[in-house]
């Protein structure tokens, strides 16, 4: 078994920490970093719950190796400054393993300390290819890639022949990320990009960019970035009489953008990971979900759940709870999951993953587009 400088030193450093937190007794922690508040907690809550399920469901099957999980729960509020406050905390407090973040803007600064510190990251929701690009090998993602969902939006939007095409940003690493790759299949494409602009996270008035859109005639708007800004800016796209087709990627199908948008969110075209509450395999982990009260239909919901069961199972695998060993035993595995067969590439990306175009309605329900 290869052992490294590196792997020795944090192997040392987690055994010191461990031993400073008296934690020898049998338990395995997993780290839960994600948005617990702030404007994107919806999403954290889907992250939260999945992880939550997959600890007790294994748990109730005997734990991983005769031990038990125990989740260990971190609010990074979807802020990188946070993000990194939280992966030192984690890492003081002896975490070994983690699922999160949610935010590509805050799960690359934390991945750089889980790096250097031995922690292996799981990744539900990011889907920044930067985030991989580094060579880390400790990094894994349950979610495609950015250059797997942009062409997948950027494909459709000029299979229906738009004129005008606007591509708005939230000037954010996974929203402008996300806008750049469905900017550049629709260059390839040939489409007449009349826009790519970006606004303020956060902001409330978009009455400036309303006119710009309209005095620039378009007939598509994609969207990069969170449900917050987007469904203001639906619902006072309406009122202003602009008719376009609006689309955006997983960050704005949450159920909260019809609160914001009202009406104006019926027709919202959305591409988001495939319903896998759908599968008929994952009926009994349905099932479980209703009956503890919980929604398993969310984006983030299964892939936060296979994220806890990858680490449990590449522990097995491993026969080992050091990261790197893990590490090793998920890239050379192949892993049945609630999101199909898990197989990872070099980097710590899933070699397929499928991206989805749903078309949102009113009553936050969606329906897949033919």
């Amino acid at each position: 078994m290869r052992i490294s400088v590196k792997k020795l030193a944090t192997a040392v450093s987690a055994s010191v920490a461990l031993m400073a937190a008296g934690q020898a007794s049998a338990e395995i922690q997993i780290g839960i970093a994600g948005p617990m508040t702030g404007p994107v907690a919806q999403y954290g809550d889907m992250q939260f719950s999945g992880a939550r399920m997959a600890i007790k469901r294994i748990n109730e099957n005997g734990g991983v190796m005769g031990e038990k999980l125990v989740g260990v729960e971190y609010d990074d509020v979807c802020d990188p400054k946070q993000a990194v406050t939280v992966a030192n905390s984690l890492v003081n407090d002896g975490v070994r393993f983690v699922v999160g973040h949610l935010c590509s803007s805050s799960t690359q600064p934390a991945s750089d300390i889980y790096e250097d510190e031995g922690v292996l990251m799981i990744t539900p929701a990011s889907t920044n290819p930067d985030i991989t690009d580094r060579g880390y090998e400790l990094v894994f993602r349950t979610i495609g890639l950015d250059s797997m969902q942009g062409p997948v939006a950027g494909n459709f939007i000029a299979s229906q022949n738009p004129e005008r095409v606007a591509i708005i940003h939230d000037k954010q690493q996974y929203g402008e990320g996300i806008a750049t790759a469905v900017r550049d299949t629709l260059k390839e494409k040939g489409v007449d990009i009349a826009m790519f602009e970006g606004i303020t996270a956060g902001a409330k008035d978009f009455s400036s960019l309303i006119s710009k859109l309209k005095q620039a005639d378009v007939d598509y708007v994609y969207y990069g970035g969170y449900h917050p800004e987007l469904g203001l800016i639906l619902r006072q796209a309406k009122q202003a009489g602009l008719d376009a087709q609006f689309m955006g990627p997983e960050g704005v199908g949450n159920k909260d953008i019809n609160t914001i948008a009202g009406d104006a969110a019926e027709g919202l075209l959305v591409t988001l990971p495939p319903s896998f509450d759908q599968k008929s395999e994952n009926q009994d982990l349905v099932k479980a979900f209703e009956d503890a009260g919980e929604d398993p239909t969310g984006p983030f919901v299964l892939t936060s759940y296979t994220a806890v069961q990858l680490i449990a199972d590449g522990i097995e695998k491993a026969d080992s709870t050091d990261p790197f060993d893990v590490a090793e035993a998920l890239r050379s595995g192949s892993f049945d999951t609630p999101i199909g067969t898990v197989q990872y590439d070099k980097k710590g990306d899933l070699k397929s993953f499928d991206f989805v175009v749903y078309r949102w309605h009113s009553d936050g329900t969606k329906t897949p587009v033919k």
